[in-house]
């Protein structure tokens, strides 16, 4: 029996290889999982930090092609699983047809959400507080990011996460996505009336300051008006925007190996285990 591929998607100010606690459980499961970083990230964090210059004036259509020819390239269409502007891309690869089902986790606001509270602004303002961060990358301390993804966990844990895994981001996507309801071709527009697609799951940390749990909210009702394709969210109490990554990332994936297997879209060792 083939694998059903999965494509991890990562955020802005995160490198890709903190998926891969996520790609051994999946493994485990019977999925054949990749996370492959953004245009112009380095090999490792390292790397990244080292010279992020491949990031500059990186915008989400340039981040959404370079996916859309990484999935080309795969013998069958996967699930793609993303957070925060990797919840975003997930959620537009789904819509054009790129995947069978998508996982959005804390996904940063599509085109259509109006609200925008006050931690959201917060945590965006490194970049967007100078508009010369629109065409270069962004770093963030280890105070920002305790506010921004930390703030539901102990401040070692957040401090030991920042140094682990922060690389510089590009500031684009947030531009654009800071401006999407006043642009008419706006790349963080996403079908959510009539797009024929496969099932998708909305995640929310109900603490996250970078993506507050009210924004998640309004891109689940968004969707409520296309009957035809399946949209479910799901809600976990206390934890915030670093939920993938942190100690309880674990609770998280369960929660989501879960539900793909609901949508009968379990890896191959758990469809064998259940016959």
């Amino acid at each position: 029996m083939s694998k059903t591929p999965v494509v991890f998607i990562h955020g802005l100010w995160i490198h890709s290889s903190a998926w891969q606690p996520w790609i051994d459980l999946f493994a485990e499961h019977g999925y054949d999982a990749i996370a492959p970083g953004w245009p112009g990230d380095g090999d490792s964090v390292a790397a990244t930090r080292d010279d992020p210059s491949g990031l500059d004036d990186v915008g989400i259509e340039q981040i959404c092609r370079h996916y859309t020819d990484i999935i080309d390239s795969l013998e069958t269409k996967p699930i793609v699983v993303g957070h925060s502007f990797g919840g975003l891309i997930a959620q537009e690869l789904l819509a054009n047809g790129y995947a069978v089902a998508g996982v959005a986790i804390d996904p940063a606001p599509i085109k259509g959400v109006k609200i925008l509270p006050f931690s959201q602004l917060r945590s965006g303002f490194p970049a967007l507080g100078n508009p010369k961060n629109k065409h270069r990358t962004v770093s963030l301390t280890a105070k920002e990011f305790r506010y921004s993804f930390g703030n539901a966990i102990p401040a070692e844990e957040s401090d030991a996460l920042h140094e682990a895994w922060t690389i510089p981001g590009p500031g684009r996507p947030l531009f654009e996505d800071a401006s999407a309801n006043f642009t008419r071709n706006s790349p963080a527009a996403v079908d959510t009336h009539a797009a024929e697609r496969g099932p998708l799951l909305l995640v929310s940390g109900t603490e996250d300051h970078t993506v507050p749990q009210s924004v998640t909210s309004a891109v689940f009702r968004l969707y409520q008006d296309n009957p035809s394709a399946v949209t479910e969210y799901r809600e976990f109490e206390g934890r915030g925007h670093s939920l993938t990554i942190d100690s309880g990332w674990r609770t998280v994936a369960d929660s989501a190996l879960e539900w793909l297997a609901s949508q009968r879209l379990a890896g191959a060792d758990d469809q064998v285990t259940a016959q």
